[in-house]
């Protein structure tokens, strides 16, 4: 999402719009909020929250799957030992 400069709003300033603002964002836009000009945080909507969250533990998931794959090719392929092979030469 791109932000318009009504989206960007200095920190000091929205404090005394937060009711406004925090309106502006449930109806769909997003606030990123400045501190000495600089992007300091942002308000989102909590449902948009919970749906950010749920894709960051998805793609964690997505790439743990990946390296478990990986692994299990390169078992196959003989570039790696498997445990019980590692197991039986370290004994």
């Amino acid at each position: 999402m791109t932000f318009t400069s009504q989206d960007i709003v200095p920190i000091s300033e929205a404090r005394a719009r937060l009711t406004e603002l925090s309106d502006e964002v449930v109806a769909g836009s997003e606030k990123l909020l400045t501190k000495n000009g600089a992007a300091y945080v942002a308000i989102v909507d909590a449902k948009k929250l919970d749906y950010y969250h749920a894709l960051e533990s998805e793609y964690a998931h997505m790439m743990l799957l990946n390296d478990a794959e990986t692994g299990l090719r390169e078992i196959i392929s003989g570039q790696r030992l498997s445990n019980e092979a590692l197991m039986n030469a370290l004994s």
